[in-house]
Parts: C-alpha cells; sequence; structure tokens
C-alpha cells in the first residue's frame, strides 16, 4: 500500500465558457432543451423526506450488462446498489466493485454531508438528504443540487457507453469563499446477489497511479481504478460495519452487510471548474469532463433515431415517450456469439429487469418490438432475432442465461412462439426478406418439433391441434414462480395464450413462407386446425375463456389475464380470422376490465378466487405464491389497451388507460417502469425496479394508439358499445 496521491499539475481546462448551468457544456444543453421537453424534478420538500427519497432508485447502464444505481438519498437499501456493478463476461458475471461514495462538504467553518447512511438497528447518521434541494434526471443522468448555506453544489453520475467506467462529477454553482471536499471511497468485490462480511478479503491493495489509486481486493480480482482530475487520493483501510438494507428487509432476505472503506480524496472545488471521478476496472478510462459530453451526444442519438423514425419527428409527442425511449435503450446489451457464426457482428439481446436479472428468451422477444422497433432501431432488433437463432436447441428458445455463464436453460413454451411475433414485427417494419429467408429454416425447425414433440411433454395434440405442454415440477409459462420443488402456477394442460401465439406463429410462417417462395400450405393448413379446437376454450358459463383446457383437474377456468391474448391475436396485419368471435371477444375484454385491470397494468387472478394474493411482499416463499396469484403486471396493460383499440376503437380512453403507466416513470425505477406492483390498493410498486417489457409495452402501446388516431371508426364496427 502505498502513499498519498498527488494532485495533476498543470492540467488544461477548457474555458469557463464552456461550462453553463451547473457544469453542462453548452452546446450539449442546448441539445438536451430541444430534445427533451419535459423532465423529472423533485424538491426539497420531497427530497428531504427519507421515506421518499430512499424509495426513488436512479439507474445508469454501459451497454453491456453492468449498472450503477443507488437512492435519491445516496442511501443504499439494497445489495445490488453501488456506483459500479461490472459485468466481468458480458452482459452476466455482474460483480459489486465500488459500492458508493461517502462525500462531505467544509464551507464557511461548517460540514455538510451529502450522503446519507442507515445502519443495523436503524439509526440514520448522517442525513445528508436534508442538504437536497433537489434531484432530477436529466435524460438517464441523476443530477443532485445540495444548498449549503449561501453554496449550490451539485453532483452527476453517468456511465460510459459501451465501458465499465461510472463517473461522478462535482460542480460548484455558487459559493463566496472557498469550498473543501474530502470524499470516502467504499469499495467491495462480490457477486452482486451476494452479502459481504468484515474481513472477507485477505491482502487488500491500494497502489498509486497515475490521476490516482488502483485498488485489488485479492489476489486475481480485477483491480478498481479510482481517478479523479483534480483530487489528492490516500488509501484507507477500514471496514465499515452493519449498512442497513431496508429493501431487502422487505423482501425477506438478508438485511445488513459490511463493506471496505479503501480510499480518502481530498479537492477545493471551483466555480464552474467540475471535480470528477472516475470508477473503472477498463485502463483506458479518463476523469475529464468531456465523458459526460460523450454520454449526452449519446443519448441525443438515441431521441434522434426515434424520431427520425416518427412521421412528424417529435412533434406532439409527451415528454414522458421521450423518457420511455432512454429508458429502452438501458436494457439493450451486447451478447457475445456462442460460437463465431455472427463473424462481424456483434450479438444483442435485453436484460430482462435490473436490478437481479439477466437476459431471458421469453422477454426479450415480448419485448423486442417496443425496445427497439417503436424506438427506430431496427437493427438491433435484426441483431437480437440473429443472436437468439443460433441457441435455439429441439425447437426451444432459452428460457434464460444464468449469471454464472453456463449453458442456458430451456424450460419455456411460450418464448420460441413470441419469437414469430417479434420476426413479423420486424418485418412488418422494415420490409427485410434477407434476414426473414435466413431464419425461415430455423422457424420451420421450431413448428417440426413442436409438431412431433420436444422437452418436457410439449407437442401438439392431433386432435384439435392445440398445443399441450407441462410436466411435474417443471414451470413452462410466463406464470413461471417455483420456490424447491414448488411450481406455484404449474398450468399444465394447453394454456391460452400458449395457443393463441401458436395460431399466430403458424399463420406467421404462412405468409413467410409465400414471402421465400415456399409451400405455405402444410402450416395454413394446421392453422385451420388450431382456429377450429381454439372454440374449446369457450366457458360459455363464465362468458369468458377458460385459462387452461386438458389439465390434470380438468379445465381451469380460473380468472387470469392470459386470454386478453385471445383478442389481441393474430395481429390485424395477417388478415387472419380471428380465434374468437367478436362478442367473445367483447366477453374476455369485459372479464379483465372488471376484475383484473387496475391503473397500472392486469392482475394475476381474480380477487374472488381463493388463492388470490393482494400484497407481494414477505419472504420468499410469501412473494412466490403471490407472483402470479393476484400480483398485477404492468407490461400486461399493453395487450389489454391493443384488445380495447380491437373492440372499441377508441384512442382517447386508451390514452387515458396509458397515462397511470406513464406516472409511475416517478414511482420506484426513476425513468423507467417496475416490473409488478401489489394487487390491492395502493397498488405499491414491487419486484425490479426498471423492467424490460414494462418499458416496451408503454412504447407499444403509445405507439398503437397514435396509429389509432389516424384510422377510421369504420373499421370498428364495435365502437357503439364503448
Amino acid at each position: 500500500m502505498e502513499g498519498t496521491v498527488k494532485p495533476l499539475l498543470n492540467k488544461k481546462q477548457p474555458p469557463k465558457s464552456f461550462y453553463l448551468r451547473g457544469g453542462f457544456p453548452g452546446r450539449i444543453r442546448q441539445q438536451r432543451m430541444n430534445s427533451m421537453d419535459a423532465g423529472i424534478r423533485f424538491g426539497h420538500d420531497l427530497c428531504s423526506v427519507l421515506e421518499f427519497a430512499e424509495r426513488r432508485e436512479w439507474l445508469v447502464t454501459n451497454g453491456r450488462g453492468s449498472y450503477g444505481s443507488g437512492t435519491v438519498a445516496n442511501l443504499l437499501t439494497r445489495s445490488y446498489h453501488g456506483l459500479l456493478v461490472a459485468a466481468l463476461a458480458p452482459p452476466v458475471g455482474r460483480t459489486l466493485t465500488l459500492v458508493k461514495f461517502d462525500e462531505s462538504v467544509t464551507y464557511r467553518s461548517s460540514r455538510y454531508d451529502l450522503f446519507t447512511n442507515r445502519w443495523r438497528g436503524g439509526a440514520v447518521s448522517p442525513a445528508g438528504h436534508v442538504n437536497l434541494e433537489s434531484f432530477r434526471l436529466d435524460g438517464t443522468v441523476p443530477t443532485w443540487r445540495f444548498a449549503l448555506a449561501d453554496a449550490v453544489l451539485e453532483k452527476r453520475i453517468w456511465m460510459e457507453p459501451g465501458a465499465d467506467t461510472t463517473y461522478v462529477a462535482y460542480t460548484l454553482i455558487h459559493a463566496s469563499e472557498p469550498v473543501g471536499m474530502s470524499c470516502k471511497a467504499i469499495a467491495d468485490y462480490r457477486d452482486y446477489h451476494d452479502r459481504t462480511r468484515a474481513g472477507r478479503f485477505g491482502q487488500v491493495r491500494v497502489d498509486r497511479i497515475d490521476k490516482g489509486l488502483r485498488v485489488t481486493m485479492f489476489a486475481g480480482a480485477r483491480p478498481l481504478l479510482l481517478l479523479s482530475n483534480a483530487a489528492e487520493g490516500s488509501p484507507a483501510m477500514e471496514w465499515y460495519y452493519g449498512f442497513e438494507l431496508a429493501r431487502e428487509r422487505d423482501r425477506g432476505l438478508p438485511e445488513y452487510e459490511d463493506h471496505l472503506h479503501v480510499a480518502d480524496f481530498r479537492a477545493n472545488l471551483r466555480p464552474d471548474e467540475p471535480l470528477v471521478f472516475a470508477a473503472s476496472i477498463e485502463g483506458s478510462a479518463d476523469p475529464d469532463i468531456a465523458a459526460l459530453e460523450r454520454r449526452r451526444t449519446y443519448e441525443d442519438r438515441v431521441i434522434k433515431q426515434w424520431a427520425k423514425n416518427r412521421p412528424d419527428g417529435d412533434k406532439g409527442a409527451p415528454g414522458w415517450i421521450k423518457q420511455g425511449v432512454l429508458a429502452a435503450d438501458q436494457f439493450l446489451v451486447d451478447r457475445p456469439d456462442p460460437d463465431g457464426a455472427g463473424a462481424g457482428e456483434t450479438g444483442k439481446t435485453v436484460i430482462a429487469g435490473y436490478h437481479w436479472f439477466a437476459d431471458w428468451g421469453r422477454d426479450t422477444m415480448i419485448s423486442l418490438p417496443g425496445l427497439t422497433l417503436c424506438t427506430g432501431r431496427a437493427e438491433i432488433a435484426r441483431l437480437i432475432l440473429k443472436t437468439f437463432a443460433r441457441y435455439v436447441s429441439q425447437g426451444m428458445l432459452p428460457n434464460n442465461f444464468p449469471d454464472s455463464g453456463s449453458s442456458p436453460q430451456y424450460n419455456t413454451v411460450d418464448a420460441t412462439l413470441w419469437y414469430f411475433q417479434a420476426l413479423w414485427a420486424y418485418y412488418l417494419a422494415t420490409k427485410d426478406c434477407q434476414t426473414v429467408a435466413e431464419l425461415f429454416p430455423v422457424l420451420k425447425e421450431i413448428v417440426g418439433w413442436y409438431r412431433r414433440g420436444t422437452r418436457f411433454n410439449i407437442h401438439v395434440d392431433t386432435s384439435d391441434g392445440l398445443v399441450y405442454a407441462g410436466q411435474k415440477g417443471v414451470q413452462l409459462t410466463w406464470m413461471d414462480a417455483k420456490v424447491g420443488d414448488w411450481v406455484v402456477t404449474p398450468r399444465i394442460g394447453k394454456p391460452v395464450e400458449v395457443n393463441a401465439l401458436w395460431y399466430n406463429a403458424l399463420r406467421v410462417l404462412g405468409n413467410f413462407a409465400s414471402l421465400v417462395n415456399e409451400d405455405g400450405a402444410e402450416f395454413e393448413h394446421l392453422a385451420e386446425q388450431t382456429l377450429k379446437g381454439f372454440q374449446r376454450f369457450w366457458n360459455a358459463a363464465s362468458g369468458c375463456c377458460f385459462d387452461v383446457l386438458d389439465g390434470p383437474g380438468g379445465n381451469d377456468g380460473a380468472l387470469r389475464p392470459n386470454q386478453i391474448f385471445a383478442v389481441c391475436l393474430p395481429w390485424r396485419s395477417l388478415s387472419a380470422p380471428e380465434l374468437l368471435s367478436a362478442e367473445q371477444q367483447k366477453g374476455v375484454l369485459d372479464a379483465c376490465a372488471g376484475k383484473l385491470l387496475t391503473l397500472v397494468g392486469l392482475r394475476s387472478l381474480d380477487p374472488a378466487n381463493p388463492q388470490y394474493r393482494g400484497d407481494y411482499d414477505g419472504d420468499r416463499v410469501q412473494r412466490d405464491a403471490a407472483y402470479h396469484q393476484g400480483t398485477v403486471w404492468a407490461w400486461l396493460k399493453g395487450p389489454f389497451i391493443e384488445a380495447h383499440l380491437r373492440i372499441h376503437g377508441d384512442p382517447a380512453h386508451a390514452e387515458h388507460l396509458l397515462q397511470p403507466m406513464a406516472d409511475s416513470l416517478v414511482a420506484a425505477g426513476i425513468g423507467t417502469l417496475s416490473e409488478i406492483y401489489d394487487g390491492n390498493a395502493p397498488t405499491r410498486p414491487r419486484g425490479c425496479i426498471a423492467q424490460a417489457w414494462s418499458v416496451a409495452e408503454l412504447l407499444r402501446t403509445w405507439t398503437l394508439i397514435e396509429e389509432e388516431k389516424t384510422r377510421r371508426p369504420a373499421d370498428y364496427p364495435h365502437s357503439q358499445d364503448s
């Protein structure tokens, strides 16, 4: 362990005119003002209330699976929080490296803390959130403004696109005398699911390097570089015991953790001369404010690409849609090709949710239209489709890719069928016949396996043309909660949404066959058989559909949201016969509206059902027992609104239905959407703070509504029933 790091001398600084209003480069600020006409901002009255500030979480990402995340209060509440959680085997292998900075400012002989800690037993010390004047989100960059007597200080955090580097910058907006800052760097080195206890690491090295320190937690660990453009750093070695993690306690998980204080930094702050830190596992990192311009330029390109995809650019689009477009980008990440078949192309995938999900096949295909096509990023959609095609096995797409980097798991019946939907949406957006031709053999192979039978007793019943799936102890549909050997919602038999997807897949394949000059008669014949057999799902007694047919206990009449897909599918673009009659479609929509619809999504089970669980809390067993037994899923609001448009053609009411999802952009994950909500009022956000298909369906549904506004009312014969 070496001594004090000398501050960088004679470093050339940009002219002061380069910085305007809190350190933003002037050109970039003007771009942001032009592209984002609405922002997310909380004032002192909210930021100073710990109950509020600790439940609003920010997220920054790098497009490789790495991220940084924390709370408005600068308080750790999850084991997943950290300034740099690096994907060491992108997009998985996520490892907590830099936990946080504990910063204090000395001004006018007084000390002001900028951070907050809660310790074992519940004591909060210090309470730096009370010094917050405001918090706002500029694009995806969280920005704090602190009021320290008459001094004003801003802090920003962002990640370098494509690099495992997190930046933290401080800009002194105003002060009447010198301002000193001290910053404690708190580090770790563990899998992001784990916890650390003091003494975990042996010989920790903190070495002096150019511009900062290199921290090596143990032999073989990737070094963490802590760099600064103006701060003087010195090693430290002190364990901090008993950080209390309130959200982990809520989830019934270990709620305490220790972390290692590895370094101290000191600097004098001057107006319009930002103090910049770079925390990185890459040797090329540079603590320069120019990194903020690169981040802003990147986000402006994302917004401009979306606007370019619209007939009128960004005119008439609400600001929250633009925030959603940036949120969508956070889920799109690189995935290396498994066998080199895509030489020259970077594979792409979708992180299902932050903080704890990796990439899942089902989530990726459901999310693809909203995250990529509705944002004008069809090339990424193409790469995702080709990446996953290389993982098809026995006619099945992977359910998920484990964090450990081990072989993908294939326990899903519907991910493969969603793949057909995603490819059809891609084709409609691009008319890319070449990619369709490349993937057509994969589609044929999938249908062949489903007809012959594949894993987990997945097969087509030749008597009715419907897909049967399931075996004891395996969860195959999206309702996939499992605790040990207990599958909470096994749904063995013929699930309604699976067969709606199967029918649509056959229609898609028939259309693609004609496109690539192959005979599609076989697929059309199979589709007709499925169409006829699908009438078995109609439950005349309840006026809606069975959830599952031919299960171990017979037909399951539980009212669940899965049947909404029997109204949404087939997509109108296929010009295929619909699965249900107009009267039946309205029955399904009314049943879902009456029992399942909430402001933020659809409940996963009718509250009148004895198995209903309206609160998603407690330990893992309690939470998983509620996961699909009443919990509200935000992504299902999209299919419900789409069904409403199909039946009633009422875009004004559809906008009203969508607005609460937009309002939820500030409810938990700031600028993004949660995974789930309690089934009972007040439907509190739960689960992941940022979920891919929630954001995707917000964007896709808004796009559908905009398209609906251009249609003639005569296209909707049931509009008089609205």
